[in-house]
């Protein structure tokens, strides 16, 4: 069976990585719309459109199961494809509930970083509304994150600079948490450990998401096993140097988390 995963560009990659440690007898295809990178600073309606497109071409490979590893692509098509299509279809949502509950009782704040897009959508709103009875919760866009992944930036200097910079208006000692709400920005979590004050937990819905796949998979009735963990990369372009970006990509966030552990 193959399961695939789908993202505007990098960022999906680190959820995909989170799934071949989980499960290593699977086949995965993943998909980068790179006609239409970024997502996070476009029209909903403009998303919308891109992500139906692309869906209808990685479900003529055969696909068994389907994570839509964005969240902003998740927020704006989520449902419309699980009307369209009968397989298991996972999304992403910032992981700000169990980020709220483990919060509850230090006193201290939550700081989402997500993108622009994420973060206008109603679906967060309700999301936020739901679970922060105590309006612990702020929001920080970062789209510029997403152009520093897409580049294979990851030079602690230059992301050090612009991290410090954006933070600046917070009072860090404040926040007990800091939920990375797009998956671009698990590629820097190291960066982030060192600019972040020691007593800042970072967390993202990778793991969850994962979890979330894997009691999809047994609810439907489809079978583990039978593959070897392969993965196999398209973009919608069709760029083969965007490709071989992917698999540079993916072994590098691959190995931050073998260090992580």
């Amino acid at each position: 069976m193959t399961i695939g995963f789908l993202d505007s560009g990098l960022g999906g990659l680190s959820v995909l990585a989170e799934a071949l440690k989980r499960l290593p007898d699977q086949d995965f295809l993943y998909m980068a719309d790179t006609l239409h990178v970024p997502y996070g600073t476009k029209t909903k309606e403009e998303v919308r459109s891109y992500i139906l497109e692309v869906v209808e071409t990685m479900m003529a490979e055969g696909l068994d199961a389907l994570v839509v590893a964005c969240n902003t692509a998740t927020s704006i098509a989520i449902a419309e494809l699980r009307e369209l299509y009968s397989i298991p279809i996972v999304g992403m949502e910032p992981a700000v509930k169990p980020a709220v509950e483990m919060n509850r009782a230090t006193g201290k704040r939550v700081l989402v970083f997500a993108t622009p897009l994420t973060l206008q959508m109603p679906k967060y709103y309700a999301l936020v509304s739901r679970v922060d009875e105590g309006g612990i919760v702020d929001s920080l866009p970062l789209p510029e994150l997403v152009r520093y992944c897409e580049a294979l930036q990851f030079d602690k200097r230059v992301l050090g600079d612009y991290f410090r910079e954006k933070l600046a208006p917070y009072g860090l000692d404040r926040y007990g948490i800091v939920v990375l709400g797009c998956t671009h920005y698990p590629f820097y979590k190291g960066i982030l450990r060192d600019i972040l004050p020691p007593h800042i937990r970072i967390v993202d819905g990778n793991a969850g998401t994962v979890r979330r796949l894997v009691a999809l998979l047994t609810r439907y009735g489809i079978p583990r096993g039978g593959g070897t963990g392969s993965v196999r990369f398209m973009c919608s372009s069709g760029d083969a140097a965007y490709v071989d970006k992917m698999q540079t990509a993916l072994a590098l966030y691959r190995q931050e988390l073998l260090e992580d552990e």
